[in-house]
């Protein structure tokens, strides 16, 4: 599959900078792209961030991740504690940051 130039790739590893990645997916819809979004490592307590919903709204459902192992590994339940925004099916493996990098002409790292 070609890379498609209507689609951003944000792979987000720091547990900063929520602002400016809400701001980047903002800006990258405004402009008519889509935006896939995969958070891993540290990066997961940002789901726990107010912004972090709002990001979710901006994002078609099934192009907004977090790393389930890394979720468990700082101490989450991937289970019964579901970040808002949402659905268990976004629980998923780094296989969907290879979806990133498959799927987007263009890709930022957080």
């Amino acid at each position: 599959m070609a890379a498609d130039p209507n689609k951003l790739g944000i792979f987000v590893t720091s547990p900063q900078h929520m602002r400016h990645i809400l701001g980047i997916t903002k800006a990258a819809v405004r402009a008519g792209k889509k935006v896939m979004v995969f958070f891993t490592f540290k990066s997961i307590h940002l789901t726990k961030n107010p912004l972090f919903y709002e990001l979710t709204q901006y994002c078609a459902v099934e192009d907004v991740a977090i790393c389930a192992d890394s979720y468990i590994c700082e101490g989450f339940d991937n289970v019964e504690d579901i970040p808002r925004g949402l659905t268990d099916k976004q629980m998923r493996t780094q296989a969907f940051h290879g979806a990133i990098l498959d799927e987007c002409a263009k890709y930022i790292v957080m």
